[in-house]
């Protein structure tokens, strides 16, 4: 699933300049069934899943990792191949707007970790994967997650 630049993220990003992010779709199995880490912005407590800024000398796949990591304590294995692509668009008070094209990668939780760099910023909950499309924002998102399937076909 790629990102559509819908008419409306079109309008609101404007001439703005375009970043990459990473993002990491974390998962479990409980009983052979998915369940989806899901995780708090530190401002607005809105649902999301770890992302951030491409890290240098890192892959898109391993910064995904290293987000998940730094945001929800995240110990587990990233696929290098990308589940697709969401966008929105970002604010920095001092900096301006950036439109941000977010690759989400697949990564399967073996454990968390109770102390991580973020720990105590951020809320973490597990949700079936139709649950966690109902609490994103982002439409893209959302497909996504309806749409997940970590098991081979």
């Amino acid at each position: 699933m790629n990102a559509r630049l819908s008419p409306d993220i079109l309008c609101k990003a404007g001439k703005l300049p375009v970043v990459p992010q990473s993002a990491a779709l974390c998962y479990r199995l409980i009983k052979g069934r998915p369940e989806t880490l899901l995780i708090t912005t530190r401002r607005s407590n809105r649902w999301i899943i770890p992302k951030g800024w491409l890290i240098d000398g890192l892959s898109p796949s391993e910064t995904a990792g290293q987000e998940a990591w730094e945001e929800a304590g995240v110990i587990g294995t990233c696929s290098p191949e990308g589940l697709g692509r969401f966008s929105y668009v970002k604010r920095h008070p001092d900096r301006g707007s950036v439109l941000c094209l977010v690759d989400v990668f697949p990564l399967h939780v073996h454990r968390l970790e109770a102390t991580y760099p973020e720990c105590g910023e951020r809320r973490l909950k597990w949700f079936l994967p139709k649950k966690a499309a109902l609490r994103v924002a982002d439409h893209d998102l959302a497909e996504m997650l309806r749409r997940f399937d970590p098991h081979p076909h």
